[in-house]
């Protein structure tokens, strides 16, 4: 019976102090470690949660920029990392594509990062150099049919989210435009304006730049449904590829063993950040939206997309190292 007692009193002690640990956190500062160099979507969003994180806590969120080989030194160090909450990553959708395009990674996303919150989502535009004599997706798919292999394409590098929804669009149109890789979208933005490139699959903020001025023609965002941003510009999947839907998503995971306590109240207080007004205005500057799952959710979500881009990447041939 002694023994029973101090078992059960040892549960107890240990639901005590579990519950009062997660009411006390933090209590001292946060690492949120951004994978992507400073000034893109990432670092940006990263910046923005970690702010509205600061007020709300009040002790500093300090982002973290430990960028290289497509995110992963990043999101290695979280995995990797004591799992009290203290360091977490800001990782998305070139993380699910990482673990079929690398041979040998240093974590696996479904395993050894905990999924805290959904952030936001980032819908891309297909845009297309006005030399090209296409102003749909079934104008683009009729022309890329009639020249197989000839319409070139490009991106911020082989495997990158660019890279492989211009694969997906290959495979679900039953054409074959070639790819073109650069190291960074810059360059590739520079030639695709110069028409040393058709079309590619970019971001609002820099394809919006170019089409105001002619540069370039948009002629379909890639998300299910329209972009506010963009509300005359329809969808591939409405103008030529139904079921067409790929976005790009960013979300704060932990280490593996992130306790629960802590996931369940991030998780619906990074929530109500995200969709403050004024961070609803700063996403949209971004062409992103707000988004909300609760972890079970956004697990779930994440092993999707783990398969989903593995598919397309064993198709497109993509291979890193």
């Amino acid at each position: 019976m002694i023994a029973i007692a101090r078992v059960g009193c040892c549960i107890a002690f240990s639901m005590w102090t579990a519950a009062g640990f997660a009411q006390e956190y933090p209590s001292k500062p946060i690492r949120l470690v951004a994978p992507f160099a400073p000034g893109g979507g990432s670092d940006i969003l990263a910046r923005v949660i970690g702010q509205k994180m600061t007020e709300r806590y009040g002790h500093a969120v300090l982002i973290d920029n430990r960028t290289g080989a497509g995110g992963n030194i990043g999101a290695e160090i979280v995995a990797k990392a004591p799992p009290d909450g203290y360091t977490l990553l800001m990782g998305g959708v070139p993380h699910a594509i990482s673990l079929s395009l690398y041979k040998k990674l240093g974590y696996d996303l479904t395993k050894d990062l905990a999924p805290v919150a959904m952030v936001a989502t980032f819908p891309s535009a297909i845009v297309l150099h006005p030399s090209l004599p296409a102003k749909s997706v079934k104008e683009l798919i009729a022309l890329a049919r009639a020249q197989p292999g000839q319409l070139n394409f490009g991106s911020a590098g082989n495997g990158s989210p660019n890279h492989l929804v211009l694969e997906l669009f290959n495979t679900m149109a039953r054409v074959k435009m070639t790819h073109v890789p650069y190291k960074g979208t810059g360059q590739m933005v520079i030639d695709l304006v110069a028409g040393q490139l058709q079309l590619g699959s970019m971001g609002f903020p820099t394809a919006l730049q170019h089409v105001k001025t002619g540069k370039l023609r948009v002629i379909a965002v890639t998300s299910a449904k329209r972009s506010p941003l963009l509300p005359e510009v329809p969808t591939v999947a409405e103008t030529g590829l139904p079921g067409f839907d790929v976005t790009s998503w960013y979300g704060i995971f932990g280490p593996p063993a992130l306790s629960p306590d802590i996931v369940n109240k991030l998780n619906p207080e990074v929530g109500t950040m995200a969709t403050a007004p004024d961070v609803k205005e700063r996403l949209a500057q971004l062409g992103a939206e707000p988004a909300k799952l609760t972890p079970e959710e956004f697990g779930r979500y994440v092993k999707g997309e783990v398969a989903r881009w593995a598919k397309v990447v064993k198709e497109s041939g993509a291979r890193l190292d």
